[in-house]
């Protein structure tokens, strides 16, 4: 198996997204594991976990990750957004032990100000209570390097590394790499020298076993930009060099990809990318 996939829809249940992945020829699937523009999801029945672990079994897909809502800040300052991120995260690590998902992706949060420093000591702080509260996810947390648009953490290998390091639980974290974000925030990765200083800089930062996903997306944006704006692969600032270095790089052959490209109306873009993804895998 490639191992390639997409971020696909739940609408109408989690477990249609199980269909659709199939439909639109992924071999793994990241999903929201309820509604993305709300605080609080729906939880989930014994009936609904059943059913996504049969379909997901009877399916052929390879894994399913799921990624967690964009209004969580673990990075906040006390307060009402923190609170009601924690609670978020909570359902989350929840619904994600009852589906049988054991891979969370997560934007690390923003300081909104209050200094770099300061918000990765609160990411460290959130994690250790979520851990501890929610002993049944038994999985692993990716964190997401970002764009470094704002007052956003995670937009250097060394965010990621304190993060981890800086955590009572450092083994339950991995991390989820995006070209996009990775070439927004300033990592060349455009020619095969600058693609390997960037894994050397991440290897040398993390480890190259903490690489436990990736997101390929292209960038709208050039390199540094610290904008975050995917774009159709090969149709942005990055080209079709980088896909073909990840996706040929014996390192990675294990590791599940996932575009998370525009969708327009429909999923069919998702088989066009996946499509020119696999055409650069060489035999």
């Amino acid at each position: 198996m490639d191992l390639l996939g997409a971020h696909v829809s739940i609408a109408g249940g989690i477990h249609n997204a199980i269909d659709r992945g199939v439909s639109s020829g992924c071999s793994v699937i990241q999903v929201f594991t309820q509604n993305a523009n709300q605080w609080r999801g729906k939880a989930v029945s014994d009936q609904d976990a059943a059913l996504f672990r049969e379909k997901f079994a009877a399916s052929g897909l390879a894994d399913v990750v799921s990624h967690d809502i964009y209004l969580i800040n673990l990075a906040a300052a006390p307060g009402e957004v923190l609170d009601k991120s924690l609670i978020a995260f909570r359902d989350e690590l929840e619904r994600c032990a009852r589906l049988g998902i054991d891979k969370i992706v997560m934007h690390p949060g923003s300081h909104n100000g209050d200094g770099e420093e300061v918000g990765i000591r609160r990411v460290c702080e959130a994690f250790d209570i979520l851990f501890s509260q929610v002993p049944q996810f038994t999985g692993k947390v990716l964190l997401e390097n970002t764009a470094g648009q704002g007052s956003n953490l995670g937009y250097t290998f060394d965010h990621l590394k304190a993060i981890i390091e800086g955590s009572s639980y450092p083994t339950r974290f991995g991390v989820c790499f995006d070209t996009c974000h990775a070439f927004a925030s300033g990592y060349e990765l455009t020619h095969r020298d600058g693609y390997q200083r960037t894994f050397e800089a991440f290897d040398d930062a993390l480890g190259i076993s903490r690489l436990m996903s990736f997101h390929l997306n292209d960038s709208k944006k050039g390199l540094g930009c610290k904008v975050d704006r995917h774009e159709h692969i090969g149709a942005g600032t990055l080209g079709l060099e980088p896909f073909r270095f990840i996706l040929n790089d014996p390192h990675f052959k294990q590791i599940p990809k996932f575009i998370e490209t525009p969708k327009g109306d429909s999923d069919e873009m998702d088989a066009v990318n996946l499509k020119l993804l696999r055409s650069l895998v060489e035999e």
